[in-house]
Order: structure tokens, then sequence, then C-alpha cells
């Protein structure tokens, strides 16, 4: 987020629309596997052929401070958000390979408060995202696990440039990601996961649509899971997000991400074919934009 430092000006004027409308783009990179490409502990496990997921994701986000070059910004700044996502996988072979075609479709509300009301709230659906993980390393006798899973996003969901929140980002986006699973022990299990994300032009942003370009966004993940029965674990993930530079007609805006948060959970199969995940998280650090305060996630998962 730009900022002058040494400015005397009072802290709403810190902030212009544009500017605020930015940060809230960077901002939502952490709401929801839709935006940023979360993983839970595990999602690298390849699964037998014809094997399908249905899922659904739901996520209660709270963030009540506003960071601007590392700095808390002298704002009461508010931004709540409520997304569910529908995801359905299918896992099949080509060409001898282990792989998942799958859809994810996010969808909820967010809304601003306090010295940022001004932004108002949103509801709708948001972008459509097709994905396929291929498995080049599948040892489920050795628990472990390599996949590479591409990510196209369709500017499919709901915006209006004259909104400063909108579920849909009006922009294609690409993702590459590697995800490697192995067993530390018999009950100890250990996720590595990374990606980076490109993104096509927003050429109406903002109330006087103008073109908002972003730099490419890297992530980077790590799970613990601790199988304390066949059907009960424990979960401990940190994750780490850089880059990402938006500019607005041309101008920095000097708003790089710079993230890390971690999460705790815990994943229960209540029959065989159905799982229950829950995890709570909150952001450690944040360069620019909102910082978490509070983020559940729930996530209801059904094999058939």
């Amino acid at each position: 987020m730009k900022t002058i430092h040494g400015d005397v000006q009072p802290p709403r004027k810190r902030f212009g629309t544009t500017v605020l409308a930015t940060a809230v783009v960077m901002s939502l990179a952490g709401i929801s596997p839709a935006y940023a490409i979360d993983v839970d502990a595990g999602d690298y496990t390849a699964l037998p052929e014809g094997t399908n997921l249905g899922l659904l994701y739901y996520q209660n986000a709270e963030r009540n401070k506003l960071y601007a070059d590392g700095d808390k910004q002298p704002v009461d700044a508010t931004l709540d958000s409520q997304v569910g996502i529908l995801r359905y996988v299918h896992f099949t072979k080509l060409g001898g390979y282990t792989i998942d075609p799958q859809f994810l479709l996010p969808f909820g509300e967010l809304k601003a408060g306090g010295d940022v009301s001004g932004l108002g709230e949103t509801s709708g659906v948001g972008d459509l995202i097709l994905a396929a993980t291929v498995w080049l390393v599948n040892e489920p006798e050795q628990g472990t696990y390599f996949g590479i899973t591409p990510f196209l996003y369709l500017p499919t969901g709901s915006y209006d440039n004259n909104d400063a929140l909108n579920l849909g980002e009006n922009r294609w986006k690409f993702a590459l990601q590697a995800g490697y699973i192995t067993s530390l022990t018999d009950t100890l299990k250990l996720d590595l996961i990374g990606d980076v994300t490109v993104f096509g032009d927003n050429t109406d942003f903002g109330a006087a649509g103008q073109t908002l370009e972003q730099d490419p966004l890297y992530q980077f993940q790590a799970h613990l899971r601790y199988q304390v029965s066949p059907v009960f674990d424990l979960r401990l993930g940190v994750s780490h997000t850089v880059g990402g530079e938006t500019s607005v007609a041309g101008t920095n805006q000097n708003d790089s991400t710079r993230t890390t948060k971690w999460s705790l959970g815990a994943g229960y199969f209540v029959t065989p074919t159905v799982q229950l995940l829950a995890t709570y998280g909150e952001d450690a650090s944040v360069r620019n934009g909102f910082k978490e305060n509070s983020r559940v996630n729930l996530r209801l998962l059904k094999l058939f």
C-alpha cells in the first residue's frame, strides 16, 4: 500500500479510494482457497481411479488492522468475510499417471467497517476455478506423493467497477502449484507445497475504469499431521506469501505482499466416506494490507 512517511495529514486522507481498493484486492488473497491457493494437509494424496469427491468449504475471517510497509496504520479499519466454496474432484488415469480434474466455485460476502466503511459491503459469486493435479510420484505404501497442479481462474464472478468490494476480480489468473507428502513416522506426516500465481490485467478497475496490473505472487506452505487414530488427526500449518505488487494506471502502489500465517486444526471421518475438518488460524505478520486476527475454516468432504 502506498504510504508517504512523515505525512501529517489526518488518517482518513492517507488512503485514497483507489489505494484502499487496491489494498482490499491484495487482502483478498487470504480469504479462502479460491484466492490464495491454500492447501489442507493431505490434499496431495492420490486416491484410486474412479473416486469422486464432493467438498463444501466455509470460512469466517475478521480483520481489524491495516498495515503499510510493515507499520500498523492509525485508522479504525475492519474487513470481515464469510466465504464458501463448492468443489468437485474426479480421480482418473491418463497415460499411466493419476490425475484429478476438478472445479471450484467460491461465493460469499464481504463487509468493511470503521474508517473504511465507505468501501461498503458485497455478496455474490466468485471466479470459477478449473484445476487438475498430475501425480509424478504415487507411492501409497510408503506414504509418499508428489503432484503438480495448474489452476485457471476464469473472470466469471460478480464484479462492478463502481464497487470497492467484489467477489470477482474481472481478470484471468493462472497458478502453478507443486505438493509433496512424506511419512516421517507411522503416525506423523509432512506436507510441503509451493506455488506461483500470474495475473492478467483488470482493465476496468475502480470508478475511473483504470488498468490494474499485478506482479507474480508466491506462496510456500508446510503442514504436519499427527494421526491419533485411523479416523482422527491433528494438524499444524504455516504459510508465507510474497510478491504481488500492483500498479494502477501505470503507477506502482508499493503494496507488495509479505504475509506469514499459521493454522491449527483437526480432521475426523465420521463415517468411512464423510470427513469433517476444522481449523483456526491468524496472520502472524503482514507487510501491506489487512491483517487477519481470526480465521475459522470448516470443510465437509464426501467420497463417492
